[in-house]
């Protein structure tokens, strides 16, 4: 497979002349370092890549980057023997966009490391439709079974259910036999949710908490989005043994709590660290992607394609909280 010598790619910058991205043309020599050469296929459209594409958030470390902290493609070249020409490859988090050139041009080069071999049961689109978004739901559900999470304790309650991570997380947890309720501050999604899997839908808006460290028990366990004091009430109504994931923090960072959830009901907070997790546990979560945890509803959460060049206004629309389910970036 022949690498041209200039291709394009959306790059992000710090300097002199201000924060800013766009389209740039480039060569593979100035990619970051690694052994796999990646023809990009796709990507995808993750919040941290609203962040980094716009100035809005710290997600780079360095500059210039390519963005897009997702990336599929083909095998282009590979100095390491476990990879050939033409293997399908893809890669989440793992420094892209962030320390090294992520996903958003027409080559990318990873370090073997990260590189998973595309699993039998996903297409290179449908990798990216899951994404970061995809693994991080799943991996969430990952670490609730590691810790004693089953299906008969009762239904798992998912915040943020409208994003990209939420949506994945109700159809991925009713694909492995569980019962998931879904909170989310957009009403007009009820039936969208409902035809995800979700059994029940419930308004941000309309939730009451309670005040006391613990209040009526009310869910086995939840997938957290959110934070802050959505997270902090999710902590007061978790029945006994139950485990909350924490993989986000879309309202804050922040969580003011007691410690009563945790000593008399023995609830667990675990926490969901994506972009840098050990490789064996991400290749079974990937088989579990692939195989039986497979979203029955892939491309209807992933229901927006665009381009590299039409980037700017989704990251805008995601920023603005306006965004629905999951968008792919066509690369090649």
């Amino acid at each position: 497979m022949s690498t041209p010598q200039a291709f394009s790619a959306f790059r992000i910058r710090d300097d002199q002349s201000g924060y800013r991205a766009g389209i740039e043309t480039m060569r593979a020599d100035d990619l970051s370092p690694g052994e796999v050469l990646v023809k990009v296929a796709w990507s995808s459209v993750n919040y941290k890549d609203a962040l980094a594409g716009t100035g809005k958030g710290k997600i780079l470390r360095q500059f210039p980057l390519n963005g897009g902290i997702d990336v599929a493609g083909y095998v282009a070249a590979s100095t390491d023997p476990a990879f050939k020409e033409g293997d399908g490859v893809l890669c989440t988090g793992c420094g892209l966009s962030e320390t090294r050139d992520g996903g958003y041009a027409e080559y990318a080069r990873l370090e073997s490391k990260w590189a998973i071999p595309l699993p039998a049961g996903l297409t290179l689109r449908e990798s990216m439709a899951l994404g970061t978004a995809g693994f991080t739901a799943a991996l969430s559900l990952f670490q609730l079974v590691r810790n004693g999470q089953a299906p008969d304790m009762g239904p798992v309650v998912v915040t943020g259910a409208s994003g990209g991570v939420g949506s994945l997380a109700i159809d991925i947890l009713t694909r492995a036999g569980f019962e998931a309720h879904a909170i989310t501050g957009k009403v007009e999604q009820f039936d969208w949710l409902i035809g995800l899997g979700a059994k029940q839908c419930i308004a941000r808006e309309g939730l009451h908490w309670g005040q006391r460290p613990l209040e009526t028990a009310r869910w086995a366990g939840a997938i957290d989005n959110v934070g802050g004091d959505m997270l902090a009430g999710l902590t007061r109504v978790i029945r006994p043994y139950g485990n909350i994931a924490s993989c986000g923090l879309a309202a804050s960072a922040e969580l003011a709590t007691t410690v009563m959830p945790f000593i008399i009901r023995g609830v667990s907070l675990l926490g969901i660290a994506s972009a840098g997790t050990a490789r064996p546990i991400r290749e079974q979560v990937w088989e579990h992607l692939a195989s039986d945890w497979k979203p029955a509803h892939l491309d209807v959460i992933a229901n927006r394609e665009v381009t590299l060049s039409e980037l700017p206004p989704v990251f805008d629309t995601m920023l603005a909280g306006r965004s629905l389910g999951r968008t792919v970036v066509k690369v090649a």
